[in-house]
């Protein structure tokens, strides 16, 4: 019984004012969440960048682009745990 399996990529824009070390928490708790899940294709890290206009009074983001393959129902899962969690300022996923 194969899954379907479809590919995906997650802009996720982290909060800096936690500091670096919440940053990079974040970062790998993710990509621990999508390996346990999906294949980690690859985590490309942007790094600072100024943000078009202000979130929460934040004029920087720390942006992480993560590249991965899982079933279907994964993706939502993933997207309920971003919009919840302290430190995500903003994130997308798209099936490619």
């Amino acid at each position: 019984m194969a899954k379907n399996i479809g590919s995906y990529e997650a802009m996720v824009v982290y909060s800096l004012s936690g500091g670096e070390d919440a940053v990079k928490a974040l970062t790998e708790k993710f990509k621990a969440m999508i390996e346990a899940n999906g294949t980690l294709e690859s985590v490309d890290e942007w790094g600072k960048r100024k943000l078009a206009y202000l979130i929460n009074d934040e004029a920087d983001g720390y942006y992480v682009l993560y590249t991965f393959t899982a079933a279907p129902e994964f993706p939502a899962e993933f997207d309920r745990v971003l919009k919840i969690t302290d430190g995500v300022m903003r994130s997308m996923i798209i099936a490619k």
